[in-house]
């Protein structure tokens, strides 16, 4: 009898046991997928003539959020705002893409007491980082100049377990950045290459195809391990010029691509002249741009949405015949937006809107409101807190205080306010954003200049200054503004 008893105790014990190792969280891997000057022209974002179906589903299986804007409209301090998780109000960078290892604003290369940046908080918690593409401003994390000069060292130290972007027939990191087929690329020397090519029959004569066919492959050796990953998936396009397959042009032909709804330049101090499109060849390049040529110009940029959107349904598709889908937060966030002729501006750098403003879609293991959408005002600051309170990495030190706030409570209450404005920077201008007006304003040695302020409730583009009609609405606004 007293035989029986112990092993009834013993088996107790043993189911016990098994229970509570049944019960305890395994580490929630991270995708995150950067896209370069992507304005939120999508399916999931109500865009009906712009087809995504992969970043359709993504949305269905996450949360949109419909009012994410960026730190400043221009790909490295934007990202450098995100990865470290710090304002370009405290850092005082807020004026190009030298931030990762320029001037006081440089991450320092040495083992700190707290991580700098978002990857490198995870790869001291034990994971496995993986960096494929641009995630940080160059297209493989190291330091190079446009021409392809530089020393190699990483942008963000001591981030990475592995840096394995493809090079290609472009054969460095800098060639593939704005590529062409056949390792061609614009910055070569060799002076000005087109603004559209669509040439290419097969994805992975481009960048962003090699890209995704390498993350599938190591998502697949992934899966057969029990460490923890991050990976940092960064693609081009659409970034300029806008190259991509020419089936992705010609999926497009019958799409009714409407014209911008205001594409009249602006009388605002923030208006310039799109020199960076401008310098393309392109066989009817001309300024203004005729309504035929708008057209075709955005029916380019849908197309380079269309083939990037593909290889994240790539992505995608072995997250889920894997069983990773199961255990990894995915997000995808673009790093500023791009103005298609609104307001006859066809570029990033300004602090409108159309800037300023990106998809962000995050999707969470076990997530009660699916497939919903957030009208939160949120900002891409706001990243590395909530992967800290989603994730839950055993290592949460920051050399540097987060100046972002977490997103998680959103995932319980996707009504919840996260804050009254969001803030956006562009060389010596701060804009503060509400649910209905954007204000913008020079601040240059402690003085407020060049106040414009616009009515967004029903329109993203700027038509009208009204600072000086509504001078109360301003000086409640200016109150958002850092010191």
């Amino acid at each position: 009898m007293i035989r029986i008893y112990k092993l009834l105790v013993c088996a107790l014990v043993i189911i016990s046991l098994g229970q509570a190792q049944g019960n305890e969280r395994q580490p929630l891997n991270v995708l995150f997928i950067a896209v370069d000057d992507l304005r939120p022209d999508l399916g999931c974002y109500g865009v009906g003539y712009a087809p995504s179906p992969n970043i359709d589903r993504l949305a269905k299986q996450g949360m949109v959020f419909r009012n994410h804007f960026v730190q400043v409209p221009t790909c490295g301090a934007s990202r450098y705002s995100m990865l470290t998780g710090r304002s370009p109000a405290v850092t005082g960078f807020t004026r190009g893409n030298s931030g990762f290892y320029s001037g006081s604003s440089a991450l320092s290369p040495e083992i700190l007491p707290g991580a700098q940046t978002m990857p490198e908080l995870f790869k001291r918690s034990g994971y496995t980082t993986i960096l494929i593409g641009k995630i940080s401003h160059t297209a493989d994390g190291r330091v190079y100049a446009y021409n392809g000069t530089g020393d190699g060292r990483d942008e963000i130290p001591n981030a990475w377990t592995e840096m394995s972007t493809p090079y290609g027939s472009w054969k460095r990191g800098w060639g593939i950045f704005f590529a062409y087929a056949n390792g061609i690329h614009r910055e070569d020397g060799n002076g000005a290459k087109n603004l559209v090519d669509f040439t290419v029959k097969n994805d992975n004569e481009l960048p962003d195809g090699q890209m995704a066919e390498h993350a599938v492959s190591r998502l697949r050796h992934l899966a057969n391990q029990d460490k923890p990953f991050f990976m940092g998936l960064g693609f081009f396009k659409p970034h300029l010029p806008f190259v991509a397959p020419k089936k992705d042009w010609d999926a497009l032909k019958k799409a009714v691509i409407p014209s911008p709804p205001y594409p009249q330049k602006i009388n605002s101090h923030y208006w310039h002249g799109s020199g960076e499109f401008y310098k393309y060849k392109f066989p009817y390049l001309k300024r203004p741009l005729s309504s035929k040529n708008v057209t075709n110009v955005r029916r380019s940029y849908l197309a380079c949405v269309r083939y990037t959107d593909r290889q994240i349904g790539k992505v995608l598709d072995v997250l889920d015949e894997t069983n990773l889908s199961e255990n990894t937060i995915i997000v995808l966030w673009g790093d500023h937006g791009w103005n298609l002729g609104d307001s006859d501006l066809w570029a990033k750098h300004t602090p409108f809107e159309r800037a300023v403003r990106s998809p962000l879609i995050i999707s969470v293991p076990g997530m009660k409101h699916k497939g919903v959408s957030c009208d939160s005002l949120v900002e891409s600051l706001d990243l590395f807190p909530t992967l800290i309170d989603l994730a839950k990495p055993s290592f949460t030190r920051v050399q540097h205080s987060l100046d972002g706030k977490s997103l998680a409570g959103i995932f319980t209450n996707p009504k919840a306010t996260v804050r009254d404005a969001a803030l956006s920077y562009w060389r010596d201008g701060i804009t503060a954003r509400t649910r209905t007006h954007r204000l913008i304003v020079t601040s240059k040695d402690g003085q407020l200049k060049n106040v414009e302020l616009y009515d967004e409730s029903t329109n993203f583009d700027p038509v009208i200054n009204k600072a000086s009609m509504e001078p109360d609405l301003v000086n409640k606004l200016k109150a958002y503004l850092p010191n």
